[in-house]
């Protein structure tokens, strides 16, 4: 297999490019302003959609900045705003100049309103609230102006702790309707209210301590990635330290729960569930989840963590193996849930790639199915894991049992190696082009499976759904452009058609060991293209045969992000293959839609799928007690109705092969996790018909 030189760009490329500069002896200011530079430096040089750095550049940094400081509108007034807007077009010329005058002023402002809101949120706290008025608070900052001036200010600080007060209040009313503990006596609404209040004046004098103890780096860390973040959403700025988290990230090479943050304005968005992780074997934690609080299995208050930088989210979040930690989430239907996860080391094998046979009377007999969680490869030393090569001892595992087709499964498959997609895919044909890659201002480099051997040659579905990404995107379009396999899934993959790489900006610095470590930047540098031309970028894989999904109407992907890079496309390259020949796809999609239309499975979850986005737009509540209350149920018992929607499938049989029996019953703890794995098959609905489509490509 090829891979040519700009693919994997070197360190040393940037150092030249930006021109391994030298800066003699700088204090502090001139440090951050050769941060800039060179921050800049890259992001021109390298980046592969990169900006102008002009007014219009500014405005858009300058948003975003603001959005990130105060996106829940707590600090700053319309007044406030107005003195820093005086620079909204001048960041541009500050940033060439090496000079920070509206990030300094921005710093001031906030620390200046972090001492007046504490007295605000203090005061209103200081007495009862009345829950039987009727009025309401928006809890999406962007649909809120900023504060008109301080007394406005003032009332969003009394909804805002009113809120607070309101769910820890339900909270403990639910909590006492359910039933007391041994010993314990039933308290008045009042008692409760009084304890609700006192709980959130403690969390966030708390939160402030903490927030006050924030230095220069950490609000220079926010500005320069908005800087990076308006060239797209995959490009940041990291310090050493933001770096390391990046690595470790609670990805499973430290004691945590296996799931990666991201900041998302004032609140935490888990991102990725990592395979065989604690979150992903307890399956309560999802990707776009929001991180509201977060309790320690030792404690009683759980800790809100709304406004709280990532790192600090992450500190209290992590553990040692072994305890537990309890996080209050709020699901993308806008259910609240509180979920109780046991750290551990994770159990890398749960994220390798596993088969069984699947039969069903009536519908297919003898099928593969094989699952693969993500894209690994370890490129650290020669004989480590690969998911090719694994998915070829599946495959020939399977051809050994005489299936009559092969299901591949990437869903939630959030990509990984490059290497490996290509030469995975070349396990189903005979040789040819898989991907195109390019940087800018470069002809695009075509990725090909050179080898002419064909792994499996028989009836083969892809099935992916929206958080399908990357490398996932990259075989599921070759294998639809070579007409080589039926895509089965969501309306669209999750959209992740860019490349990046980190860079050192250390490497950019000649001598200057005083001003080091500087962080490293992250860049997108190159775009995946299919080998019709077309671009995964934004619209993803469209599958030949779509099927409902719970998350249809609400954007998850590429497509929320507000500085993504748009969809393009570039020449085709010559391919084909002569393996397969799908040409009854007509009757495959009509058959299906059919069975879908009519299927009462299917039609809950397009019920379902309308409810979550009729949830996620409202952005209202009632701070009435008794109407609070109301919805809550309201919410509980359609999200009840729709968790766990599904029984198990009349018929459906997964069975180990034996090949794969010895090595499971002799631990028992993988035979435990692949028992439970097995459940989950038999529940699928969306598996229940794409053995009804691998009949009819059979059959046809």
């Amino acid at each position: 297999m090829k891979y040519k030189g700009s693919v994997f760009l070197s360190l040393v490329v940037f150092t030249l490019l930006i021109g391994a500069a030298y800066f003699p002896f700088p204090n502090n200011a001139e440090k951050e302003a050769v941060l800039m530079y060179t921050l800049l430096g890259g992001l021109n040089q390298l980046h592969f959609d990169p900006e102008a750095i002009d007014d219009d550049y500014s405005k858009k940094v300058f948003d975003m900045y603001l959005d990130r400081i105060d996106g829940g509108r707590r600090w700053l007034t319309q007044e406030e705003v107005g003195i820093l807007k005086k620079h909204e077009v001048m960041l541009d010329d500050e940033a060439n100049a090496g000079t920070y005058n509206f990030f300094n002023e921005s710093v001031e402002l906030l620390s200046s309103s972090l001492e007046r809101s504490q007295e605000l949120y203090r005061e209103v706290l200081a007495a009862p609230f009345d829950f039987s008025k009727q009025e309401t608070i928006e809890l999406d900052g962007d649909k809120k102006p900023f504060a008109k001036n301080e007394k406005e200010l003032k009332e969003y600080w009394r909804k805002s702790m009113k809120y607070q007060t309101l769910v820890r209040l339900n909270a403990a009313m639910q909590e006492q309707e359910e039933g007391l503990e041994d010993g314990k006596e039933k308290k008045s609404f009042e008692e409760l209210e009084k304890e609700a209040r006192e709980g959130v004046l403690e969390a966030y004098d708390d939160w402030y301590v903490r927030l006050k103890k924030r230095k220069r780096s950490d609000f220079l860390s926010n500005y320069l990635n908005a800087f990076t973040n308006v060239f797209d959403p995959h490009s940041g700025y990291y310090r050493p330290r933001d770096k390391e988290n990046f690595d470790i990230g609670m990805s499973g090479t430290l004691e945590g729960i296996g799931a990666r943050l991201q900041a998302n304005g004032e609140y935490t968005k888990v991102v990725h569930i990592v395979p065989g992780g604690p979150a992903w074997k307890m399956k309560g934690l999802q990707e776009n989840d929001v991180i509201m609080s977060v309790r320690q299995d030792e404690e009683e208050e759980a800790v809100d963590v709304t406004g709280f930088l990532i790192d600090d989210v992450v500190k209290i979040i992590r553990g040692k193996k072994g305890t537990k930690v309890h996080l209050k989430i709020k699901k993308v239907d806008g259910t609240v849930k509180t979920i109780t996860i046991t750290r551990d080391i994770v159990v890398l094998e749960e994220g390798y790639a596993k088969s069984v046979i699947l039969d069903m009377p009536d519908v297919a007999a003898n099928i593969g199915y094989i699952k693969l969680p993500r894209f690994y490869a370890d490129f650290n030393y020669r004989g480590g894991p690969s998911c090719a090569e694994d998915i070829a001892k599946e495959l020939e595992k399977l051809k050994n049992e005489n299936v009559n087709g092969v299901i591949l499964d990437l869903r939630n498959n959030g990509g990984g190696s490059l290497r490996d997609v290509v030469q995975m895919s070349g396990l189903f044909i005979e040789e040819g082009p898989i991907v195109q890659v390019k940087a800018r201002g470069n002809r695009p480099e075509v990725l090909a499976d050179e080898d002419p051997k064909v792994q499996y040659g028989g009836p083969l579905i892809v099935m992916v759904n929206s958080i399908s990404a990357s490398a996932s995107e990259i075989l599921a379009a070759a294998l639809q452009d070579y007409g080589r396999a039926v895509i089965v899934g969501s309306p669209s993959t999750y959209g992740k058609g860019t490349v990046q790489r980190f860079f050192d900006l250390d490497r950019a610095i000649r001598g200057n060991e005083e001003i080091k470590p500087l962080g490293q930047v992250k860049l997108t540098i190159q775009k995946y293209y299919r080998v019709n031309g077309g671009s995964t970028q934004m619209k993803g894989v469209t599958p030949d045969i779509i099927l409902p999904d719970r998350y249809q109407y609400v954007k998850i992907g590429e497509q929320e992000y507000e500085h993504a890079l748009d969809w393009t496309e570039i020449s085709p390259v010559k391919y084909g293959q002569n393996v397969v020949k799908l040409d009854n796809m007509k009757q495959l999609q009509e058959a299906s839609a059919a069975r879908v239309s009519s299927s009462p499975k299917f039609q809950k979850v397009v019920e379902s799928a309308k409810w979550v986005k009729e949830r996620n737009d409202e952005s209202l509540s009632s701070l009435n007690y008794e109407a609070f209350d109301k919805d809550r149920k309201d919410r509980e018992v359609t999200a009840e109705k729709y968790e766990d929607m599904f029984e198990e499938i009349p018929g459906l049989k997964a069975t180990n092969m034996e090949i794969d029996l010895t090595e499971l019953k002799a631990d028992e703890s993988k035979m435990a996790r692949n028992e439970e794995w097995i459940k989950t098959i038999k529940k699928d609905i969306y598996i229940e018909e794409t053995l009804a489509i691998m009949r009819d490509m059979i059959k046809n």
